[in-house]
């Protein structure tokens, strides 16, 4: 019972300092740091950009919408979509077409966070509706 429990718990912590762990813990860093800045630019606290689940609900906010529709990135399917639809308006947001919310806030999103967040962009809610 030891031995299985420290295989598991060495693992764990293996996995971390792995190539994809640190890969992704930089990834990470990146986007919390282009999403602090569209956050500020948006009128929103940005350290809550660190935060892991509550980035979503403030980009959701960003976006125009409702927060509790945040929920629906658990929805296998509906996640895509409704990602889709989260970049594209928060790119309405700040003036900038739907082809670059769909390649760079969407399919590249770090590339067009960083755009958005460190450009010259401007975000104004009343562009969403």
């Amino acid at each position: 019972m030891v031995l299985a429990s420290s295989i598991t718990s060495s693992a764990d912590v293996t996995q971390l300092w792995s190539v994809s762990g640190v890969f992704s813990l930089v990834f990470y860093v990146l986007v919390a740091v282009a999403l602090w800045r569209v956050f500020d630019k948006a009128g929103y606290p940005g350290i809550l950009a660190i935060i892991p689940i509550v980035n979503l609900f403030v980009l959701t906010k960003v976006a125009g919408l409702s927060a509790w529709l945040t929920l629906l990135y658990i929805i296998p399917i509906v996640n895509i979509v409704f990602g889709i639809i989260v970049a594209i308006r928060v790119g309405k947001g700040f003036d900038k077409g739907g082809a670059f919310s769909f390649f760079l806030l969407w399919l590249i999103s770090f590339i067009g966070y960083f755009i958005i967040g460190f450009g010259s962009a401007t975000y104004d809610k009343r562009r969403i509706v």
